[in-house]
Order: structure tokens, then sequence, then C-alpha cells
């Protein structure tokens, strides 16, 4: 899929930097959240990044001001706007695009919604420097409701044989809180276009498949905005996609077995269940993960 677009910054004005910064903002955000969210960004110890945000269509006028604004104080941030709505992975592969010939080392992630922690981007670059064999690098993360007050922790395997055994059963990286090597992106891969969710999970399998390597910090450096609607938003199209990158992963990886595949179908099943079930489901399972990562 591809997109028409319109570049609202003068690019030679702006920074080259040795890392990139991806946001996409649409419609439905909320512009106190947005203002957290870059916050976040620009507030940063590590400073030796460019924040790029596309305007995923048509968004309010003071969330539009407020983006305009800040474009115009801050030498490092560049915006996009897309003539419609496209979703996230068009939107981040217009990104990589555009910037994959630059003198870019790292692709950073980021929602609009979330909050990274002061130190995120530097701890990962030093992760990286001190590991140059790890190509995606990701990390756990505190989940914040409406208000921002905890609610909840979401860690992973850290080390790539942990993250690749447990793939074909779940997304092994929380893609907000997630690095990758420039590099990957001028080996010719993208996100999947064609999809306006799960596009994280389908990328980590194929980067899988092909003998990158992944990590993750098992500190949080990032606040993930769990609303009240998150479980509802897990509908149906959401869950057939994630059933579909459990198959796809198991055949790229080779890795079906009985196990995975009767697990693929109990959650596909339960994501099907009324919302009530779906909340105490993903509260136990985020309680085994974690009970599991310590142990491991």
């Amino acid at each position: 899929m591809t997109s028409s677009y319109t570049l609202l910054s003068n690019l030679e004005h702006k920074i080259e930097n040795h890392a990139l910064v991806g946001m996409a903002v649409y419609e439905g955000d909320r512009l106190d959240w947005i203002k957290q969210a870059i916050k976040s960004v620009l507030t940063q110890s590590y400073q030796d990044f460019t924040l790029i945000i596309v305007i995923d269509g048509e968004v309010h006028n003071d969330v539009y001001t407020l983006l305009v604004n800040l474009e115009h104080q801050h030498n490092n941030l560049i915006l996009l706007k897309t003539t419609e709505n496209q979703g996230l992975s068009v939107c981040m592969n217009l990104i990589v695009d555009l910037f994959v010939k630059k003198n870019t080392q790292y692709f950073f992630r980021m929602d609009a919604d979330d909050i990274s922690m002061k130190d995120r981007f530097l701890k990962q670059v030093q992760f990286f420097e001190q590991n140059p064999n790890i190509d995606i690098l990701g990390t756990a993360l505190i989940e914040i409701n409406e208000k921002g007050k905890k609610v909840g922790s979401r860690k992973l395997p850290i080390k790539h044989h942990e993250i690749l055994r447990i793939l074909p059963k779940r997304c092994a990286i929380n893609h907000p809180t997630v690095a990758l090597r420039a590099g990957i992106f001028k080996d010719g891969f993208r996100y999947r276009g064609d999809l306006k969710n799960t596009q994280d999970y389908f990328l980590w399998a194929e980067l899988c498949a092909n003998n990158y390597i992944f990590a993750n910090l098992p500190k949080a450096l990032l606040k993930f905005r769990r609303v009240n609607d998150f479980y509802k938003r897990r509908g149906l199209s959401k869950s057939i996609n994630e059933f579909k990158a459990r198959f796809y992963t198991m055949k790229v990886l080779k890795r079906y077995s009985m196990g995975n595949i009767v697990y693929a179908c109990a959650v596909l099943f339960l994501r099907l269940m009324p919302a009530k079930l779906v909340k105490l489901a993903y509260k136990i399972d985020r309680y085994l993960l974690n009970k599991r990562v310590r142990h491991e």
C-alpha cells in the first residue's frame, strides 16, 4: 500500500542525527496524551535523534496547531501528513523510506499515548553499543490508565533463544518500546502495509527467520496507556490477525507443534468472548508470563 503525503518541514534546516524516532498521530488521539508522549521524547537524556511525526489523515485543529508549533520550536522534529488515514504500518514505512539512505544507526518506535522514561533511548543505545550482535531491542513496560496510574506491568523474555522459543505463542517484543538497527530497513525489510494491527508480530517472525538477533531489557523504560476500552479494541480483526501471525510464525520458523497450534486456537476462541472474560484472561496471562520471566 502506498500513501500520498505532504512534508510539512524544511529538511534543509533539520539536523541529521544518529537515531530516528517514529510516531504517528491520528484523529482518535487525545491532545493531553500527545503532549505527554512528545515531551517524554524531546526531554530524553540521549539527544542525538530526530523525531518524525506522521499526521495520519485529518486531526483536530488543536492537535494540528500543537504539532506545527512544536515543529517550529525544535530543529530535530519533522512533520509529515498523509492525505487520509492509512494506519501505523504505512506511517512507519513512510518514515523509513524517506530516511533509510541517511546516516542513521537506530530507529525507535513511539506511540502518541505512551510515555518514555527519561533514560530509555540512552539505555537502549548503550546496550546496542555494548552488544553489536543484537539487532532488535525491546524493554519491559509499565501499564497505566487514563489518569496515569499504574495498573500493571509487562515483562518479556530477555535473551534471543527465549524470545525465539516463545514467539509462536505470543509476540515477544513490546512494540512501543522497540529500537531497531537501521540496517534492517536498509536490507529491505518493512512493516506489512496491508495490516492495521499485529504488523509488528509478522515483522518479528520475518526477522527471526532471517537470523536477526533479538533481546529485551528487563527494566521498564516506557509507560504504556491501557485505557478502559483496551479489551474491546482487541476485536475480531485483531484476533484473526494474531491467529494468522501465530501460524505464520510457526511456518517461517519451522516450529509447528500440537502445543503451539492448540494455544493459537484457544487464544482466538478466548478473544471472541465477552470483554470481562478477556480482561480476566489477560491479567492471568500477564501474571504467569511475568512469573515465568523472573525464574528464567
